[in-house]
């Protein structure tokens, strides 16, 4: 069991590297390029959608009509719900504070206020993505250690590592146009990766040593993973819509599809 543990924690410091990859580029270029990080946003949250199904709420429906003395359709919606609500209470979160910063005067203030909002909005959302991560690898438990339930947990790590390197260029870049040097633009921008292998020895813990919660961890993260896909990584990649209107599109399908391929294939 402590194995599993290892594995989440290896697993989310890998998405966390990718994470320190995006901050990276803010030492290469002013700005990165906005066709490449379409692309992998779109087909980061093609993954993410299809491994919210067959990796995370599959084998919790599964596990619910196993184990729990609740309907399954109940354990299932419950834990998806509450995963999308915890997102968008945090979002929800950022934004108030976001609204009383704004009324703080002084340019210097208000610089750092733009700093620490987007730093923190960040991080927020990067809580549940590892522990995903942790609930996949500690499902291994009682999954076993087959192939299929490994690439799993692998490909979810996968599709979440992805969509963190735009995510660490979104904060560095902004902060070397505020003002911040490259290698504290950097330094910012990589600590916010740090909360997910935290999140995912939490989450990996929870589902290893308290089995009952199996179900609606899986469910749980499923909710979190389809809010920022659809709320968050869909649109953002669909800004250049106009100029290339099914670029970003097929990023999605085929995101969608290789996780579909590899979850079917190997279940």
């Amino acid at each position: 069991m402590d194995s599993l543990v290892l594995m989440a924690l290896i697993a989310t410091l890998g998405t966390w590297f990718v994470t320190a990859l995006g901050a990276a580029t803010v030492a290469f270029f002013k700005s990165p390029n906005v066709k490449a990080l379409n692309l992998m946003l779109g087909f980061a949250s093609g993954v993410m959608i299809a491994a919210s199904f067959w990796s995370l709420l599959q084998p919790a429906i599964e596990r619910a009509e196993a184990s729990s003395s609740l309907p399954a359709y109940f354990v299932a919606t419950t834990g998806f719900l509450f995963g999308a609500l915890f997102m968008w209470g945090s979002d929800k979160a950022v934004c108030f504070a976001r609204s009383r910063a704004n009324n703080t005067q002084g340019k210097q203030s208000e610089r750092l206020n733009r700093i620490i909002m987007l730093v923190l909005s960040i991080t927020l959302h990067n809580i549940p993505e590892g522990l995903a991560v942790g609930v996949a690898f500690g499902a291994l438990k009682n999954g076993g250690y087959t192939t299929e339930n490994l690439m799993g947990a692998v490909t979810i790590a996968l599709g979440i590592g992805l969509q963190n390197f735009p995510e660490g260029a979104a904060v560095s870049v902004p902060l070397r146009r505020e003002g911040c040097s490259r290698k504290k633009s950097f330094f910012i921008g990589q600590a916010s990766g740090m909360v997910e292998p935290i999140a995912g020895v939490v989450g990996a813990l929870l589902v290893v040593y308290v089995e009952a919660i199996l179900p609606y961890a899986l469910s749980f993260a499923a909710g979190a993973m389809i809010l920022v896909a659809v709320h968050e990584l869909i649109p953002e990649c669909q800004q250049n819509k106009k100029a290339q209107p099914y670029f970003a599109t097929m990023g999605i399908v085929i995101g969608f599809a290789v996780m579909m391929l590899l979850d079917v294939m190997l279940g």
